[in-house]
């Protein structure tokens, strides 16, 4: 048996800022949802302020959705109703 332990791979943590209470802080991608529309007004991030609470939802671009994907966040697709 051999005496190397294999890395565990440290969790992803998203940088992120309340607009209600203006704290910031690290989120885990469990913390976090992101929302994929057919339009940049309908894909968005959201999560809930640990320090307020509040729930808050942001604008997520392409780059965001790149990051918060591939760092494992869960993500729902929206369909339109078209």
């Amino acid at each position: 048996m051999s005496g190397t332990v294999s890395p565990q791979l440290a969790p992803v943590l998203f940088k992120a800022a309340c607009p209600h209470c203006r704290a910031r802080f690290e989120l885990a991608a469990g913390s976090l949802r992101l929302a994929i529309g057919a339009s940049r007004r309908t894909t968005f991030y959201s999560f809930t302020c640990p320090a307020c609470g509040s729930a808050v939802r942001k604008p997520a671009g392409e780059r965001i959705v790149e990051l918060l994907t591939g760092g494992g966040v869960r993500t729902l697709r929206l369909h339109s109703t078209v």
